[in-house]
């Protein structure tokens, strides 16, 4: 077998070599890139804190697959088991309902000390880490607002709780060294339509200006704010709006997250990449997969994924872009789930560097339209499979499909034993 990689690989090699692509040079700029793996795929968004209530925040996970993680250590355990089957080093993304303490914790008074487990264990496997504020599946979003919320304490509460998770997120980059993006993402919006749709606006701009307050160093912290179109009990309005944020982020300098799954279902983010990255100086994505709503479908090679993977590539964003995944599907196995999603998004910017940029930009600079469509078509059959395999050999990760044997392996032997 891998006598088998090796020759295919030169002679893909070769081939991308007459148009200039060195697929040495690409895979080592492939190894640089680090995808922020979502720990709640592993647990359906349950979390450690505040576990006996459900999902709110139109946020809905379907199945009943067994083996999710009940705890901080079988949540860990997972993650390690889909890294082993992913090539490259990567990032953790945390909410801040994983915690791992024996604490009785409100989210307004959550310290580096709750995630200090996780720290270690970074460390212990070169990971960066990633975090959230958690500002749903709380009484205190039950009716649907939080920092809009028009209670002036209720407000405060989320407040703090932002607060409390950039600090938190601070610490992840100076314990990590490897910057800590904290997004902010509020479900906040009505079912139905309101009368008055400036006034929570204005309300989440001045909780927003107050969270941010406090300076933090951006070598360690990185403030990130994401819109959504609608959800499920806010189908008529969301307060954070794609506008609103993006206003907010421009003017506030923070990343703007472009969730895949958060606009409308014939919108999607590759085709405002180019835009948006004229005017800010970095962005946050969520690499997602709706289905005709924000469902959060497991992520595959599918043609959006690799429109985002070519704007990243082509336009040169990839040093400026924080590449996130967000997806949760309990109907399968959930480390199997991590790794599809996880290695199809390398895959797809594999692709992309895989593909004659400048000659397809001179082309079309020349007005030869022909040559643009003809070459674009022709390389989607080039042999980046075999560039790829060899990648995952040379990052010590299973090749094509046979990481699902050992995943089945891990079901039968752990993740079938629990309770």
């Amino acid at each position: 077998m891998q006598n088998q990689v090796e020759q295919a690989y030169q002679a893909a090699k070769t081939l991308y070599a007459q148009y200039g692509i060195n697929t040495d040079d690409v895979l080592s700029k492939l190894a640089d890139i680090k995808v922020s793996v979502h720990c709640w795929q592993g647990d359906d968004v349950r979390g450690f804190l505040n576990q006996e209530g459900g999902l709110t925040g139109g946020i809905s996970v379907t199945g009943n697959y067994p083996g999710a993680a009940t705890t901080p250590a079988e949540l860990r355990a997972d993650l390690e088991k889909a890294f082993a089957l992913i090539p490259g080093k990567h990032k953790v993304n945390l909410h801040a309902i994983y915690a791992d303490t024996d604490e009785q914790v409100e989210l307004d008074q959550i310290e580096p000390r709750h995630y200090e487990n996780w720290v270690k264990w970074a460390k212990e496997h070169g990971l960066g880490l990633d975090f959230n504020p958690t500002c749903f599946s709380h009484e205190k979003s039950s009716d649907g607002f939080t920092l809009s919320h028009p209670d002036p304490e209720i407000r405060k509460f989320w407040i703090d709780h932002c607060k409390a998770s950039r600090r938190i997120g601070a610490y992840f980059g100076e314990q990590l060294g490897q910057t800590c993006v904290t997004n902010v993402w509020v479900p906040d919006g009505f079912k139905d339509n309101p009368v008055d749709r400036m006034a929570p606006r204005k309300r989440l701009k001045d909780s927003l200006d107050e969270v941010f307050a406090e300076p933090l160093n951006p070598k360690h912290n990185l403030d990130a704010v994401e819109s959504k179109l609608f959800g499920l009990g806010s189908e008529a309005y969301v307060v954070g709006s794609h506008e609103f944020y993006m206003g907010y982020g421009l003017q506030n300098d923070t990343l703007i997250c472009l969730d895949a799954g958060h606009f409308h279902p014939t919108e999607v983010i590759s085709n405002k990449l180019s835009s948006l990255a004229l005017f800010t100086s970095g962005i946050l994505l969520h690499v997602s997969r709706p289905m005709r709503w924000d469902s959060d479908h497991v992520v595959i090679m599918d043609d959006e994924l690799l429109e985002i993977a070519r704007e990243l590539v082509r336009h040169e964003l990839l040093g400026t872009t924080h590449i996130g995944l967000d997806f949760f599907d309990a109907s399968i196995n959930r480390v199997a789930a991590w790794v599809v999603g996880t290695r199809n998004t390398i895959k797809a910017l594999l692709r992309a560097m895989l593909e004659p940029v400048e000659a397809l930009k001179q082309a079309e600079l020349d007005g030869d339209y022909t040559t643009r469509l003809a070459l674009t078509e022709e390389f989607k059959s080039y042999p980046f499979g075999a560039v790829w395999d060899y990648y995952c050999a040379q990052q010590g990760v299973p090749v094509r499909e046979q990481w699902i044997k050992e995943v089945k392996s891990y079901e039968q032997d752990v993740l079938l034993q629990r309770s």
